[in-house]
C-alpha cells in the first residue's frame, strides 16, 4: 500500500488542527456554562482571560520588545474587544443554547467582510446570513422562543468580535504571539477586577480554579496554538471554510455535554449562517488571489 508523502499529509493535519481547535473551544464553552451558577459569567470570564493571559505572557514574554505608543493604543482596544466579547458571549450562553449564540456571534466577523465588499455575489452571502438570523432570532411568529436578553448579549458579542478583527488587523504587523499576549493582558486588566468584584473569594476555590484552568486551556491556549499551526499550512479560503463549522460544533457540544436540543428550524438557520460564512471565505480568498 502506498504511504502518503509528508507534504501530502500536511494539509490534512492542518485541517484536523482547525477542527480540533473548534472542538476544544466549544467543549471549553460547555464546561464554562456549568460554572455560571457558582461564579457567574463575570467570574468565568475572569478565570478564562486571566489564566490565559498568564500562560501567554509566560510563553511569549512580550515585554522584551515593547510596542510603540500607537500600537499600544490599538492593542488596548483589541484587548478590550477580546475581553468584552468573552464576557458578552458567556452572558448569552447563560440564557440561550450555545449553538444559537455562536451562530449569532459569527455574524460579526462575517459582516466585516461583507460590508467592505461591493461585489454582487457577496450580497447573496449577506442575504443568506440575514435569512438565517431571521429564522433564528425571536422576531417572527414561527421562530423558536429564545430569551431576548440572551440574544442581545450574543449580538453584543458579534459587535465586539467585529471590533476585535478590525483592531487585530491594525496590530497584525506585530509578532502574532506578542500581539495575542498583550491583547489578552489588556482583556485581563478589564475582566479580572470585574470578576473578582462579582464572585469574590469563590474564584479561589480549588475546584473552580481547576475548572477555570481547563476552560482557559480548552477555550484559548489550545485553539490559538492549533490555529496558528493551521494558518501556516492552509490557504485562507480553506481555513475560513473550516472555521465556518463553528456554530454546528458548538451546537453539538451543547447537546452532548449540556443536553441542549435544537429544533429543525434552528438547525436550518445555523446551516444558512454557516453556508454564508463558508461561501464568503471561499469567494473572498479567490478574488484576492486573482487580484
Amino acid at each position: 500500500m502506498r504511504t502518503p508523502s509528508p507534504d501530502s499529509s500536511r494539509p490534512l493535519l492542518a485541517a484536523s488542527a482547525v477542527l480540533l481547535a473548534l472542538a476544544a473551544q466549544n467543549i471549553g464553552a460547555a464546561f464554562a456554562k456549568q460554572l455560571f451558577p457558582l461564579v457567574g459569567a463575570e467570574g468565568v470570564t475572569a478565570l478564562r482571560v486571566g489564566i490565559s493571559a498568564a500562560i501567554l505572557l509566560a510563553l511569549w514574554r512580550p515585554w522584551r520588545r515593547l510596542p510603540s505608543r500607537q500600537d499600544a493604543r490599538n492593542l488596548l482596544i483589541y484587548g478590550l474587544g477580546m475581553g468584552c466579547m468573552n464576557l458578552f458571549i458567556y452572558h448569552a450562553f447563560a440564557r440561550i443554547p450555545i449553538g444559537i449564540a455562536v451562530a449569532i456571534e459569527v455574524s460579526g466577523p462575517l459582516s466585516v467582510v461583507l460590508f467592505a465588499s461591493r461585489r454582487p455575489r457577496d450580497f447573496a452571502w449577506l442575504a443568506c446570513m440575514v435569512m438565517g438570523l431571521t429564522l433564528l432570532l425571536p422576531i417572527t411568529r414561527h421562530a423558536s422562543a429564545l430569551d431576548p436578553v440572551g440574544v442581545l448579549w450574543a449580538i453584543g458579542a458579534a459587535v465586539c468580535w467585529a471590533l476585535y478583527i478590525v483592531f487585530g488587523k491594525r496590530v497584525s504587523h506585530i509578532e502574532s504571539g506578542h500581539a495575542v499576549a498583550w491583547g489578552m493582558t489588556a482583556a485581563a486588566l478589564f475582566a479580572v477586577p470585574l470578576g473578582v468584584s462579582h464572585a469574590g473569594s469563590a474564584l479561589l476555590s480549588p475546584v473552580i480554579l481547576l475548572t477555570g484552568l481547563t476552560v482557559a486551556v480548552l477555550s484559548s491556549t489550545l485553539p490559538y496554538s492549533f490555529e496558528m499551526m493551521a494558518l501556516r499550512r492552509l490557504p485562507r479560503r480553506v481555513f475560513g471554510i473550516l472555521v465556518s463549522a463553528a456554530p454546528a460544533i458548538a451546537a453539538l457540544a451543547g447537546w452532548l455535554i449540556l443536553d441542549e436540543r435544537l429544533g429543525l428550524q434552528q438547525w436550518l438557520a445555523i446551516a444558512l449562517v454557516m453556508f454564508a460564512s463558508a461561501g464568503s471565505a471561499a469567494t473572498t480568498d479567490r478574488s484576492a488571489a486573482a487580484a
